[in-house]
């Protein structure tokens, strides 16, 4: 997916994979990361997402990677803080106490640069990419968070009956694509709900990825 293809639909708020609430798998399932208290999690592909504000809320520290800056900055708003600005290589850090934001091509995101990072969370990540783009994107995630255990989100349905994105990554592609890394684990799965749902049907799934 091409920047200008997410450009658009931020700027033309065709944004249905924001979700007006925090993901309830990372409510119930965060713990199967076995984090300390004020660990740092890292959330790629993050949007303005509301999981950023429970993970705060909870004690946690949280850096994201969003390509869109209007989304971040929605994120700072609507928690009332004043980020500082700082330019780092290609990219952009938004900073204001224990969350930061880094805005730019999330390829061109470095460990150097990330910091330490405890555990991860992809609400959707994977699932926004094409195959290719996943066989890229999961390699250079593990370089990011190397050691750290996932959180991992995605859809299972049949792919003739919608276009992604979203896309279907079933269990098993998932464990293909981290199977030199991580260890896949079913934690939860439900019927698809909300907009997705009005276009296929099928499973969301919790997966946990345990570092090998």
């Amino acid at each position: 997916m091409e920047h200008e293809y997410w450009h658009e639909h931020w700027a033309t708020d065709r944004i249905a994979f924001h979700e007006p609430e925090p993901h309830p798998f990372l409510r119930k399932h965060l713990d199967h990361l076995k984090l300390e208290a004020g660990a740092t999690l890292f959330l790629p592909l993050c949007g303005k997402t509301l999981d950023i504000d429970w993970l705060l809320g909870e004690g946690y520290r949280a850096v994201g990677c969003e390509l869109n800056e209007g989304a971040v900055a929605q994120v700072f708003e609507r928690l009332g803080l004043e980020p500082q600005r700082t330019e780092v290589g290609s990219m952009s850090r938004w900073k204001a106490g224990v969350l930061t934001i880094f805005t730019g091509d999330f390829f061109d995101l470095t460990q150097p640069m990330l910091g330490p990072v405890d555990g991860v969370f992809d609400r959707g990540s994977l699932v926004a990419l094409p195959q290719t783009m996943r066989e890229a994107y999961v390699p250079h995630l593990v370089t990011l968070a190397p050691g750290a255990g996932h959180l991992t989100v995605i859809y299972d349905y049949e792919q003739s009956q919608t276009a992604g994105p979203p896309f279907s990554v079933p269990f098993e592609a998932v464990q293909a694509l981290f199977a030199d890394t991580h260890k896949a684990e079913r934690l939860e799965t439900r019927a698809i709900t909300g907009p997705l749902a009005q276009r296929c049907s099928g499973e969301e799934l919790a997966i946990g990825l345990t570092p090998r």
